[in-house]
């Protein structure tokens, strides 16, 4: 890109490496923010800052946050022995979205994937296991994307639960498949997730 001013070039590059942004695409964005008047680029930057100095893991239930624990969790009218769990923040979003599901949330923040060497430790599962020890949950909903990784984490965390903790009062059930094989709950209407929720089955 030699023959584009430095700065420009340089905003390109760091565009191209967002998720599902191409080269075209990348230059697009930062033509776009190049025309944008100076206090709406100047609004972008600040809201990126913004988001990485304030924004913190709930301790509770990772997900994402400006206070922990988080609003959720924090929520005495919600069913505090529900526990959701999902592979990332979207996800809770998703089923926020629904004002079906009225308990908690657990964020793993991926899903195991041993081919991208993606194990254990790299997730929230401790956190999860740990805190099914110390919490009264009653039903653990696993709410994994549909697909190969999504059902193999599902399976890995329900043998954990049936293994490694003695809770013969555990509910364990999943999402009804409603659902799409390899499809993502953030990108699931309102409705087909409603019904998932409220056909969620024992397992």
């Amino acid at each position: 890109m030699s023959e584009i001013a430095p700065p420009v070039a340089a905003l390109i590059e760091e565009f191209s490496k967002l998720p599902g942004i191409g080269v075209k695409s990348a230059q697009r964005l930062a033509f776009f923010v190049l025309r944008s008047p100076t206090d709406q680029a100047r609004r972008l930057s600040e809201a990126i800052l913004r988001v990485k100095e304030s924004i913190i893991y709930c301790s509770r239930c990772f997900n994402i946050t400006e206070t922990d624990p988080c609003p959720i969790c924090s929520d005495a009218q919600r069913e505090q022995e529900i526990i959701c769990v999902v592979e990332e923040p979207l996800d809770v979003l998703a089923l926020e979205r629904t004002s079906a599901y009225k308990g908690l949330y657990h964020v793993l923040h991926g899903a195991l994937s041993p081919m991208n060497g993606i194990g254990r430790k790299d997730l929230r599962i401790d956190e999860l296991l740990r805190r099914l020890e110390k919490e009264s949950t009653r039903e653990v909903i696993l709410a994994t994307n549909p697909g190969f990784e999504g059902d193999y984490t599902s399976g890995f965390l329900r043998n954990e639960m049936k293994n490694a903790l003695h809770l013969p009062q555990l509910r364990i059930t999943s999402l009804a498949r409603g659902l799409p094989t390899g499809g993502a709950l953030e990108y699931a209407d309102e409705g087909t997730l409603s019904r998932a929720l409220e056909g969620r089955r024992e397992i």
